[in-house]
C-alpha cells in the first residue's frame, strides 16, 4: 500500500509540492517562486505557463528528496490562490493573457458598471459575495472585453476559463489530450456565479455578465477522484482526488470542520474562518459567505470569512519595493531594534481594503510620522498592521455568530515571526496558537484527497494528528490595546477616498 500523500499548493508567490505521511508531518517539499508582473498600478498578473512549467518541476523536487516514486503515493490533492482567473484555449493549451491575481484591482470600473443596478450587493443574497475587483468574475469580463479575439473565441465554444486549480488539474490530466476541466465547491464559490444552495452555476448571473458557460469547469466535490495525472508525468496513473481553494484547505489542515472551530492563515493576506456548518450564514459585518467543504456527495458547508488583502506582501514591498530589508525574516529583527512603533501606523489598503470595510477607493497610508520614527518603527509598524487586520475581522465575526473566541489557531508562513504572535495575542486579549505543521495549507489539500481513497478514514484520524507547538498568552494592559486600536481604526479613516476617476 501506499505511504504517501502529495499535495500541489499553487499559492500568490510560489507552487509547491509536498509529501506527507499518515500522521499528516512533512516528509519532503519542493518549491519554486514565479514572477510577480505589475504592468500597471494596481495591476497584478503571473504566468500561467510558468506556474504550469514550476508545477511539473517541484513535483519532481519532492519525490527526488523524499527517495520516493509515484508507486509510493496514495492520491494527489491540490490547492490553489483562489481568485486568480486564467482563460485559455481549449485547443492549443495556450492561456489567451496572464493570468489575472485575486489582488488585481484593474476592473473597478467593470464592478461600478454592473452595481449601477443593484448596489454591490446585487447578487450577494444568492453566492454569498459583493461585487467586487477582488473575484473573478469580473476578471473573466475584462479579459473577454480587451483581450483581441477573446470575445469571438468565447462564444464559439473556443476557450476555457479556470481558477488556477482547474488550470493545474487539466494540464495535469492531459491538458489538450483529454485534460480534466472541473473545479471544486470552494473555488467556485469565489467566482460570483456560483449559488450556494445549489453549489452548481447560475444562468442567470452568467447573462447579466455576458460569460458563456462553455468556459465553466464542471463543479465537484474537494474530495473525490476527478482522474489520473496523465502517462508522460513522474507521478502517472495516480489519482488526484482533493481540490481546495487554500483558505478552505488551511482549515482543513488545522481540523477545523465544525462550527466555531475557526482559524486565520497568515500568507500574502490574511484570511479567517469560521466554519457555520451546513447552514449558509449572511454577515451583517463585512464578512464572506463561502463554502468550506464539501465530501464526495455529502452535504455542502458553508463558513464565514474575513478576508484581508496585504499581509505578508506587505513585508515583501518592505524588502523589493524600499529595500528596508533583504529577506522577509529579517523584518522582526529590525521591528525589535524599538520598543514600539514610534506613533507610526501603517494601512496597507494596496489593493483597496477588504473585509470588514469592502472600499475600493482606498489606497495605503502610513501616518502619524515624526522626526523621531525610524525603519525600525516602520517595520514595526507593518508587522502590527497584520494584527489590528486581524482584531478587525475577528470583532466581525463575534459580531455575526455571537460567539466570542476564546482563541485563535494560526498558520502560515508569518507565523514563525514571535514578535507578531505576542503582539497578535495582545491586541486580541486572547491566546494565539500554532500547530507543529504551521503550513497547514498543503496539509489540507492533503487530506481531502487521502480521504478520498481510504488514505484517512474520518474526521477522527486527522484530529488525531493535530499537536500544539507554541502558546502565545495576552500580556498587554487593556486600557492601552483599547489606545492602540483607537489610532488604528482612525489611521484606517485616512485612506478612504483616495481614488477618483482620474487616479488608479
Amino acid at each position: 500500500m501506499a505511504d504517501y500523500v502529495l499535495a500541489i499548493d499553487q499559492g500568490t508567490t510560489s507552487t509547491r509540492a509536498m509529501v506527507f505521511d499518515h500522521e499528516g508531518k512533512v516528509v519532503s517539499t519542493g518549491q519554486l517562486e514565479h514572477q510577480q508582473i505589475f504592468p500597471r498600478a494596481g495591476w497584478v498578473e503571473h504566468d500561467p505557463v510558468e506556474i504550469w512549467n514550476n508545477t511539473r518541476e517541484v513535483i519532481g523536487q519532492a519525490l527526488s528528496r523524499a527517495d520516493i516514486t509515484r508507486h509510493d503515493i496514495a492520491a494527489v490533492g491540490i490547492t490553489n490562490q483562489r481568485e486568480t482567473t486564467v482563460v485559455w484555449e481549449k485547443a492549443t493549451g495556450k492561456p489567451v493573457y496572464n493570468a489575472i491575481v485575486w489582488q488585481d484591482t484593474r476592473t473597478q470600473s467593470i464592478v461600478d458598471r454592473f452595481a449601477a443596478e443593484g448596489g454591490v450587493e446585487r447578487f450577494k443574497e444568492k453566492v454569498g459575495l459583493p461585487l467586487s475587483t477582488y473575484f473573478a468574475g469580473t476578471k473573466i469580463v475584462w479579459i473577454l472585453e480587451n483581450v483581441d479575439g477573446a470575445r469571438e473565441k468565447a462564444d464559439a465554444g473556443e476557450l476555457l476559463f479556470g481558477t488556477t486549480d482547474s488550470w493545474v488539474l487539466w494540464n495535469l490530466t492531459g491538458g489538450t489530450d483529454g485534460g480534466v476541466h472541473v473545479t471544486d465547491v470552494t473555488n467556485a464559490s469565489r467566482t460570483l456565479f456560483m449559488d450556494l444552495a445549489t453549489c452548481q452555476w447560475d444562468d442567470e448571473i452568467l447573462g447579466v455578465l455576458g460569460i458563456p458557460r462553455s468556459m465553466l469547469p464542471e463543479i465537484k466535490s474537494s474530495s473525490e477522484v476527478y482522474g489520473t495525472v496523465e502517462s508522460s508525468s513522474l507521478l502517472r496513473e495516480v489519482p488526484i482526488a482533493g481540490i481546495l481553494g487554500d483558505q478552505q484547505a488551511a482549515t482543513f489542515g488545522q481540523v477545523a470542520f465544525e462550527p466555531g472551530e475557526a482559524k486565520n492563515t497568515y500568507g500574502t493576506g490574511n484570511f479567517l474562518i469560521f466554519p457555520t456548518g451546513t447552514e449558509i450564514v449572511h454577515s451583517s459585518n463585512g464578512l464572506l459567505t463561502t463554502m468550506a467543504y464539501r465530501l464526495g456527495d455529502g452535504e455542502p458547508h458553508y463558513a464565514l470569512e474575513g478576508s484581508i488583502a496585504v499581509t505578508g506582501s506587505l513585508i515583501q514591498w518592505l524588502r523589493d519595493n524600499l529595500g528596508l530589508i533583504g529577506s522577509a525574516p529579517e523584518v522582526e529583527q529590525l521591528a525589535k531594534t524599538v520598543e514600539d512603533n514610534g506613533g507610526a501606523y501603517f494601512v496597507p489598503a494596496f489593493s483597496g481594503l477588504f473585509a470588514p470595510y469592502w472600499r475600493s477607493d482606498a489606497r495605503g497610508a502610513l501616518v502619524g510620522l515624526t522626526r523621531y520614527v525610524n525603519k525600525g518603527h516602520i517595520a514595526r509598524a507593518a508587522l502590527e498592521a497584520t494584527a489590528f487586520q486581524t482584531k478587525e475581522v475577528l470583532d466581525a465575526v463575534n459580531a455575526d455568530t455571537g460567539e466570542p473566541f476564546t482563541e485563535l489557531k494560526v498558520d502560515g508562513g508569518m507565523v514563525q515571526n514571535d514578535l507578531l504572535m505576542q503582539f497578535q495575542a495582545d491586541i486580541l486579549g486572547i491566546p494565539v496558537v500554532r500547530p507543529q505543521v504551521a503550513e497547514t495549507t498543503a496539509l489540507g489539500a492533503a487530506y481531502a484527497a487521502g480521504l478520498a481513497v481510504g488514505f484517512w478514514q474520518d474526521f477522527d484520524d486527522l484530529r488525531k494528528n493535530w499537536q500544539e507547538d507554541r502558546r502565545w498568552e495576552p500580556a498587554m494592559d487593556e486600557d492601552e490595546r483599547q489606545r492602540q486600536y483607537r489610532l488604528w481604526k482612525k489611521a484606517v479613516t485616512k485612506t478612504f477616498d483616495w481614488v477618483d476617476e482620474d487616479v488608479q
